[in-house]
Parts: structure tokens; C-alpha cells; sequence
């Protein structure tokens, strides 16, 4: 729990890392140690990527994307009431965070059209995706986690629409809360304005002059001592032709050169008394001063997903991986950074400011690592594989709501019929499966087999049910939920779940009662966490490109929880009874 509070390595890594160490320390044996791996919720969860990315990729998304922009001529109310409902309605049968990275861009674009900050925006569409995914099992990996701990328990798994009885209640009453309350309280907080204010690339852009007398003419940028030494960032070559040049590390400087450096200013005052080299002017940041005529600026934002998380962006060779893109500026979730840009460490969430023609553009536009903070070009839509994508996903619910085939089977079987029909090649499905969620999965799995194996979970269920058996099992239920919402917050909420599943278990068994309320809790609470921007990838998402401030979370997110937490204690045992 320590390492998921601190964040200081990735969530799979940590789970790993927890599987790992229950083997070797004899806690599990090898084959319950790697079970996770074998367990339907994880293979259910890989096959549903596929179909996701399957369904994304007909162009569905951009009907619903013409709705909202409808809806928005209509005004706030009508805009925020669609934006939600959509986001919900994709997240039920969609991955989330795909459905809130698809549709981000676009609701940011929609709202400078409309005038309305992106803060006024994206907490709607991050809050209805996260309730939208608690009406159905397939609507998160959390669900399916606990519907496969209950499964390993050797209790019956979850129903494809098992949850929506809750879930719908809890989406209904969330949009409501928003449109009548939530609006006064979402911050109206007007976006970035200017490069300047959404980026940090050193506190000054300045210009310098290179004359004869400088000792490193004609010698490449790498090699410059000046540079190297007080930690100068060459953005611009103008030469005196007045040619305007990309800087590469083998780029010469040369007689007569205005380069355009970012630094600190005490770097400035040091360069201007260097021999060869004279300050011309300080600039504001825009994208006349860093860009030629076929290139632009563009934001695009660190996934959490991505493989380049933790990495400094001189390690990455950015270059090599998107080439013609280059990383001129970053904004980190935190704030704006102090130290130079290529010395950054990349965080999810983090925005990364690029330098790319349109062409070259599109290697960022298709990546899992970054997502462009414009919109999209409209996905090209084929018919065939449009109603053949949709039917796959309507038979996948189907076979498994008729108890015809298992969820798993039937996801797998769907995944494999895309592939076959060609509506996806075997290297796209590979690419969209998040394997990050699946060897996570994996890993805290095996956590919760050796809390209920050794003993932990009903050692930690009796510090619950003892405290608040005597006023009955809502009062142990609201502890449970309570926990388990308090807990989601600030760690994984997958984590959170795989945890308390086994304890919620044990905590039925002490009192009496049947466990599915308590599995319930734990589901709808470890997924519903509105209060923190790392509660949850999609609020982490949100938190740059909407100007949040973390209290703002906190002001709107904590009645929200707080409104849930009351409504669970009194619905969840009328719909699924003790």
C-alpha cells in the first residue's frame, strides 16, 4: 500500500513486485502465485481491449461527437447533460479511459467554439465516464477484478447487467448533482493562454548574436562549452541569410547566427559578457518565434498508459520515435517545472509542447504514448466493418446475459471474429491490448488469494465487523464503502478492490449474511472516486488540460462521495438484499 501511495513506481510494476515476493516467500506456491494470469477476469479484460479499439475505430464516435455539438447551440445545460450521458453510454460497454481520451479533444475544440473553458467541460465528461462504467460489468477492469475474486471464491460471478441496477441509480443521481450543484462549484477557470502560460521552457526566450570573435564557429551544437556549462537550450538558428534553421545536435553555428535559447535569466546576464556573444532582445513565447512556415505548435498529453512515463526526455531519442516532432516545452501535472526540458521526468498527465509539420504530426496522433490535444481527423468508416464490429459486441452481451457462454468465452470468441472478418490485423489487436492493466491485474490478484489464504482478510474483517456489527450490516456496509471510497482515492482503484474483495468476503461470513452487497460496496465505491486528480486515469487526464487546481476536485468531488456513500447504505441492500 506504501508503494501504491507514493507512486514512485507504476502501478504493474508494484503488483509484480507483490506476486513476486508472496512466492518467494512461500506465502502462495507458484501455480497461485501466477493464477492471476490464468483468471477469467484478466483474459476477459485483454479480449474486451480488442473490441474496444475495434469499435473506436469505426467512427461510431464521431455520431456521438456530432450530437454533443448540437446539443451545445442549445447551451451549458444541454451541452453538459449530453457530454455526460454519451461518455456514460460508451463507458458501460467501452474502456473508459479510451472513451474519455477519444472524446477529450474533441469537448476541448467544441468549447473554444462555444467560448466555454475546458474547466467548465472536462470534469463532466471524466465523472460521467467514471459512473457510466459502474452499469455494467464490462464497464471497468475493477468490476471484472471483483467478479473474478468472487468467482476464485467459489461464489457465482457477476451478471453482464447485474450491476446496472445500482449503477444506473448512481449515474442518474450524479448527472443531477452536477447539472444543479456541480455547475457552481466547477471552477469557470478560462484556459492557457499563449505558449507562455501552458508551458515552462526556462524563464526567458531570448535571441543571440554569434560575430567573428566567437572560439566555436562552424563547430556543431553538442560540442558548444557555453551551452553545455550554463544549461542553454537552442530552439532556433536564423542564419544570416536569414534562412530559419532546425537546431539538431550536429547543427554548426556559425558567423553572423541569431539563435533562439531558452535559459534562466542569470544565464542571459553570463552569456552577454561572452566574447563572440551578444544578447539581441528578450521574446514573448508564440509560434511566430519558434516555428517556420510549414511547421506548428501542438500539445500533447502523456498517457497514463504510456510507455514513456518515468523516462527523461534526453533518454527517450524523441526524434527516432516520432520523427520531425520535437519536445520544445512541458507542463507537469503538479505545475510548471523548474528544471530544463530535457532533464524533465515524464508523469502521466504531464502536457509536452512539440514543434511538427501536420505530416509528421500524425505519428503522435496514433501513438498509445501521447494524446494530441486537438481534434481528430473523422475516422474513415467502412459499412461491412461497422454493423459487423457493433454485432460482434451486441452477441458478446447477448451469449453472456442468456448464460449461453461465459463472458470470458465469449469476448475471446468476439476478439478473435474482428481479427478473422479483418475489422482489426493481429498487430493492432497486440497494440490495443493495455498490457500495463493486464499484468496488474495479475499481480494484485494474487495479492487478494494470499490475504484470504493466510488468513489477513478475516483477520481485517473482524477489526470492521467489530467495531460495527452491534448497529447492524448497513452500518458494516457503509465501513466497507466508506473504506473502500476513502482508499480509491489515493491509490489504485484496482488495488483498492483487490484488497478489500477477499476482506468483504470475510466480513459477510462473520455477520451471517450474504456477501453480494459487500462485493457490491467494494465495486461501486473502489471506481466511483471523484476527489483527487489520481483517483482515478481519467481525473488524472483531465487535470492539465483543464487548469485544475487539486481542490478543485476536492470541492466538487467530495459531496458527490459523500451524496453516493448515503445512497449505498440505503439502496444497495434493496437491490441486492442481505
Amino acid at each position: 500500500m506504501l508503494l501504491f501511495f507514493s507512486e514512485r513506481f507504476s502501478i504493474d510494476t508494484v503488483s509484480i513486485l507483490i506476486m513476486v515476493t508472496l512466492i518467494i516467500t512461500g506465502i502462495l506456491d507458484l501455480k497461485e502465485g501466477f493464477a492471476g494470469f490464468s483468471n477469467y477476469a484478466t483474459i476477459t479484460i485483454a479480449a474486451m481491449f480488442v473490441v474496444s479499439s475495434a469499435i473506436l475505430k469505426t467512427g461510431l464516435l464521431d455520431k456521438f461527437i456530432s450530437i454533443m455539438t448540437k446539443q451545445a447551440d442549445k447551451g451549458y445545460f444541454a451541452l453538459t447533460l449530453s457530454l455526460m450521458l454519451i461518455a456514460g453510454i460508451l463507458s458501460a460497454f467501452i474502456n473508459d479511459t479510451a472513451v474519455v481520451a477519444l472524446l477529450m479533444p474533441a469537448v476541448i475544440q467544441l468549447g473554444k467554439k462555444k467560448d466555454i473553458p475546458p474547466s467548465r467541460l472536462l470534469i463532466p465528461l471524466s465523472f460521467g465516464a467514471l459512473m457510466g462504467g459502474v452499469c455494467t460489468l464490462l464497464g471497468t477492469s475493477t468490476n471484472m477484478l471483483v467478479s473474478g475474486i468472487a468467482e476464485r471464491e467459489g461464489l457465482p460471478e457477476f451478471g453482464i447487467f447485474e450491476m446496472s441496477k445500482g449503477g444506473l441509480v448512481f449515474f442518474a443521481v450524479g448527472i443531477v448533482y452536477i447539472l444543479l450543484i456541480g455547475k457552481w462549484l466547477i471552477p469557470n477557470r478560462k484556459a492557457k493562454e499563449g505558449i507562455s502560460d501552458s508551458s515552462n521552457l526556462g524563464k526567458y526566450l531570448s535571441e543571440i548574436s554569434i560575430d567573428e570573435d566567437y572560439e566555436q564557429l562552424n563547430e556543431p551544437v553538442f560540442k558548444q562549452k557555453v551551452f553545455n556549462s550554463l544549461g542553454v537550450e537552442a530552439i532556433q538558428i536564423i542564419r544570416s541569410s536569414g534562412q530559419k534553421i532546425k537546431v539538431y545536435p550536429n547543427t554548426s553555428v556559425q558567423e553572423g547566427d541569431v539563435i533562439r535559447i531558452t535559459c534562466e535569466k542569470s544565464v542571459i546576464e553570463k552569456l552577454d559578457s561572452t566574447e563572440g556573444i551578444s544578447i539581441k532582445s528578450e521574446l514573448e513565447w508564440s509560434h511566430e518565434n519558434l516555428t517556420d512556415e510549414e511547421e506548428n505548435i501542438y500539445e500533447a498529453m502523456v498517457t497514463p498508459q504510456s510507455n514513456l512515463i518515468n523516462r527523461k526526455i534526453n533518454s527517450i531519442n524523441f526524434r527516432n520515435l516520432h520523427p520531425g516532432v520535437v519536445v520544445i516545452g512541458i507542463r507537469h501535472r503538479s505545475g510548471l517545472m523548474d528544471t530544463l526540458t530535457k532533464k524533465a521526468q515524464l508523469n502521466p498527465g504531464d502536457i509536452l509542447l512539440l514543434r511538427a509539420s501536420e505530416e509528421s504530426i500524425y505519428s503522435i496522433d496514433q501513438s498509445k504514448n501521447l494524446l494530441l490535444l486537438s481534434a481528430s481527423e473523422s475516422q474513415s468508416t467502412h459499412t461491412f466493418q461497422s454493423v459487423l464490429t457493433v454485432l460482434i459486441l451486441i452477441g458478446i452481451i447477448g451469449l453472456s446475459a442468456l448464460s449461453i457462454l461465459p463472458i470470458a468465452l465469449s469476448a475471446v470468441a468476439g476478439a478473435v471474429v474482428l481479427i478473422l472478418f479483418k475489422s482489426l490485423e493481429p498487430k493492432e489487436a497486440y497494440e490495443a491490448i493495455d498490457w500495463k492493466v493486464i499484468f496488474m491485474l495479475a499481480g494484485v490478484l494474487s495479492m487478494g488469494a494470499a490475504l484470504e489464504k493466510t488468513g489477513g482478510a478475516t483477520y481485517l474483517g473482524a477489526l470492521i465487523t467489530d467495531n460495527l456489527e452491534e448497529y447492524g450490516p448497513r452500518a458494516v456496509l457503509g465501513g466497507v464503502f466508506g473504506l473502500t471510497f476513502l482508499l480509491t482515492n489515493i491509490m489504485s482503484n484496482n488495488a483498492t478492490a483487490a484488497i478489500l474483495a477477499p476482506i468483504a468476503i470475510s466480513i459477510a461470513e462473520n455477520i451471517g449474511v450474504e456477501s453480494r452487497p459487500f462485493l457490491m460496496a467494494v465495486t461501486f465505491a473502489a471506481s466511483l472516486s471523484f476527489m483527487t486528480p489520481m483517483g482515478y486515469q481519467t481525473n488524472t487526464m483531465i487535470y492539465n488540460p483543464g487548469n485544475y487546481k487539486f481542490k478543485d476536485y476536492l470541492i466538487v468531488g467530495t459531496p458527490l462521495n459523500i451524496i453516493f456513500w448515503i445512497l449505498a447504505i440505503w439502496l444497495i441492500p434493496i437491490l441486492y438484499p442481505f
